[in-house]
């Protein structure tokens, strides 16, 4: 099993979806988080769920929750309050809404990432898949700089850091669930 911590966001607004993704059914469990996380915890000793508010899951889980900003949507106040409530030097981090990534995409990340790097990153065909890799607490403070100038963008963050990029082929492992035919998608490939 992985020692670092594995953080799942489920904490977005899902405005595309039309409901909260974190909540929708999938496979055999109840909610497509309760999916992950078990998935997740085959893998990693220490899962945690990024949210706003845990009073949304019915399910007992160690919740994170993002209180720095309630009115801001966006994975940046998700990484801040992961860093400020533990204390490790790295997490991995991947989004509720791609059920498909593989232990061994999880495993080539952590394969590739080094302890002078500011994050390791997937990417499918050239294009930054920000929600899946690993983040190291030297982004903190960056962090922090891009909340308090409303800076919400990942790929500014990774393309100003020291980061590795790994490149996969599989289109159908990084499918995101971001709309209601995705979703359906994802049920047939289930």
């Amino acid at each position: 099993m992985l020692d670092i911590p594995c953080i799942l966001f489920a904490g977005g607004k899902s405005s595309r979806m039309g409901e909260d993704k974190a909540l929708l059914p999938f496979g055999n469990f109840p909610t497509l988080t309760q999916y992950q996380l078990h998935k997740l915890q085959k893998s990693f000793k220490n899962v945690y769920i990024s949210c706003k508010d845990k009073r949304k899951f019915s399910f007992h889980a160690n919740f994170i929750e993002d209180v720095q900003a309630n009115n801001v949507y966006a994975p940046t106040t998700g990484f801040i309050a992961c860093f400020e409530k533990l204390k490790t030097e790295k997490i991995f981090v991947i989004s509720v809404d791609t059920p498909f990534i593989t232990e061994d995409i999880i495993n080539k990340l952590i394969l590739h990432d080094t302890a002078t790097s500011d994050a390791t990153i997937a990417l499918l065909d050239s294009k930054l898949q920000p929600m899946c890799g690993i983040y190291h607490r030297s982004l903190k403070s960056t962090f922090l700089n891009m909340l308090e100038h409303n800076n919400h963008k990942l790929g500014y963050l990774l393309k100003s850091s020291h980061t590795n990029y790994v490149t996969f082929e599989d289109k159908q492992a990084f499918l995101n669930l971001n709309n209601q035919d995705d979703y359906k998608k994802a049920l047939t490939l289930i």
